[in-house]
């Protein structure tokens, strides 16, 4: 891949269901070694997004580029890109143990990678209990460590905080800090907006459907006198949230 094609990459997304225009003319950039929080009320538009992102919805025009190419043309989706989109998706009855195990065979990664994943995201001692008696932030904990199985070198993360104590967010916050330290890509979907402020290198506003800016996170504090809260609320009080 050429090295000034980013990471990720979206322009002029569209994307209508049944005749309701969700996403209009979406565009955003995540370079190599940024975190770059996607901020919106519900309904604004993120989801969706990221759902073009990774081929889970294909759009009605523009384009969707992950390290150059839509996902759907990726040689090793796995090792290229990991996600987090829906933690309430595993499944009950297995272990995060015998998860991961179907996701290393599904990826063709040695089965040795999945207890260091788990033990990347503090989940060893709980490896071979069963999801179903998980809490929420050790499901969301189980999700990341799927991401990371096959040591991609983007992440695109919906609402992964959700769930974790204190301590479990201090722990996302330095290990997605750390993985972006290393030259990771990091596309952060999140109504956090304190912990979005004590990571983030960049800040994309979804409102309506559309971006209402795009801009780094030093930029959005100094228009907004250090204040990412309202620096937010200016952009997306006024607008119609897209549903």
């Amino acid at each position: 891949m050429d090295t000034l094609t980013p990471p990720i990459q979206a322009r002029g997304l569209r994307k209508s269901f049944r005749g309701r225009l969700r996403v209009d003319d979406v565009g955003l950039t995540v370079g190599p070694g940024r975190i770059v929080g996607l901020l919106g009320p519900n309904g604004a538009g993120k989801t969706t997004t990221i759902r073009m992102l990774l081929g889970l919805a294909a759009p009605d025009s523009g384009e969707a580029l992950v390290d150059g190419r839509p996902f759907r043309d990726l040689a090793a989706p796995a090792r290229t890109v990991g996600a987090v989109l829906d933690a309430g998706g595993l499944h009950p009855a297995r272990t995060a143990r015998q998860h991961l195990r179907i996701a290393a065979a599904r990826a063709g990664e040695d089965a040795t990678r999945v207890a260091e994943a788990l033990d990347e995201v503090g989940m060893s001692d709980a490896a071979d209990r069963r999801i179903g008696s998980y809490s929420l932030g050790m499901r969301q904990r189980t999700a990341l460590a799927t991401a990371l199985l096959a040591r991609p070198g983007i992440l695109v993360l919906d609402e992964p905080a959700n769930g974790l104590d204190p301590a479990g967010m201090h722990w996302l916050r330095r290990r997605l800090r750390s993985f972006a330290d290393a030259g990771g890509a990091v596309l952060l979907s999140s109504h956090l907006l304190a912990d979005v402020q004590a990571i983030a290198d960049d800040v994309v506003v979804i409102a309506g459907g559309r971006v209402a800016a795009e801009t780094s996170l030093q930029e959005a504090l100094t228009a907004s006198g250090g204040d990412l809260e309202g620096y937010y609320l200016r952009l997306t009080e006024p607008r119609t949230e897209v549903r």
